[in-house]
C-alpha cells in the first residue's frame, strides 16, 4: 500500500466554520500543512473546490490523492498518521472503544440533535439516532463528568472532538454551561495545540469575514 508523504497535507477552510476542530488537530500532530482558506458562496462553491468537496464544505483535508472530509474523520485520519503522538489509543485496545464511542457519538447523535433542535424539528425519539434529546446530554455529561480523559489515560482526538464541540456549543447556547461539560471544555481548551489553532484563525478572520458581517 502506498502511504502519501506526510508533507503533503492541504487543508481547506475558512476561520468561522468546523474547520476550527480540525486545525486544532493539524495543530496537535505537528504535521506540516498548506492551508487553503475558502470563502463562503464564492470560492467555496467553485468548480475546482466542488471536485473536491462536491458538498462545497469545509473543513476538508488532501493527503497525496487522498481527500478527507467530515470533522471526525479528519480526527482519526490525522491520528493514525502520527502513532507516536499517541492520539488514538493502540488498534485493539478496550480503550479504542471508547474512542470511537465518543468520537462518532459526537460527531453523530449529539450535533444531529443540536441542529434539528436549532431547527425546531426534532424527530420522535424512537425514530431518530439521537433517542430522547435529555438522554443524549445526558449520557455525554456521564461520559465527561471527573474524567479527565474519555480513552485511557492520555489526550486522544476524542477529548479534542469533544471539548471542541462542547466549547463551542455552550458559547452559542445551544448546550446548557452544566458543571462537567465546562471543566472538560475548559481543561482541554489549555493545550497549546489549541492555542496555536485558534490565533492562526483570529488573525485570518479580518480577511475573510462571515457574509453579512
Amino acid at each position: 500500500m502506498n502511504t502519501p508523504s506526510h508533507g503533503s497535507i492541504t487543508f481547506y477552510t475558512h476561520p468561522m466554520s468546523r474547520g476550527r476542530v480540525a486545525r486544532w488537530m493539524l495543530e496537535e500532530t505537528g504535521l506540516p500543512y498548506d492551508e487553503v482558506i475558502l470563502d463562503y458562496g464564492t470560492s467555496m462553491k467553485s468548480p475546482d473546490y466542488l471536485a473536491i468537496n462536491p458538498m462545497g464544505k469545509v473543513p476538508a483535508l488532501m493527503h497525496g490523492d487522498v481527500v478527507v472530509t467530515e470533522n471526525a474523520a479528519i480526527c482519526a485520519y490525522l491520528a493514525e498518521l502520527v502513532p507516536q503522538a499517541g492520539l488514538a489509543p493502540p488498534a485493539g485496545s478496550p480503550e479504542r472503544g471508547s474512542y470511537y464511542r465518543w468520537l462518532f457519538f459526537t460527531s453523530g447523535p449529539l450535533e444531529a440533535m443540536l441542529t434539528a433542535k436549532a431547527s425546531g424539528s426534532l424527530a420522535s425519539a424512537f425514530t431518530a439516532g439521537y433517542g430522547n434529546p435529555d438522554d443524549t446530554l445526558h449520557a455525554l455529561e456521564q461520559a465527561v463528568s471527573g474524567r479527565e480523559f474519555l480513552a485511557g489515560d492520555a489526550f486522544t482526538a476524542a477529548d479534542l472532538y469533544v471539548a471542541a464541540c462542547l466549547g463551542y456549543y455552550m458559547r452559542i447556547g445551544a448546550i446548557a454551561p452544566r458543571p462537567a461539560f465546562v471543566e472538560f471544555a475548559k481543561r482541554h481548551a489549555a493545550r497549546p495545540a489549541f492555542l496555536r489553532a485558534t490565533a492562526r484563525d483570529e488573525a485570518l478572520l479580518p480577511a475573510h469575514p462571515m457574509p453579512g458581517r
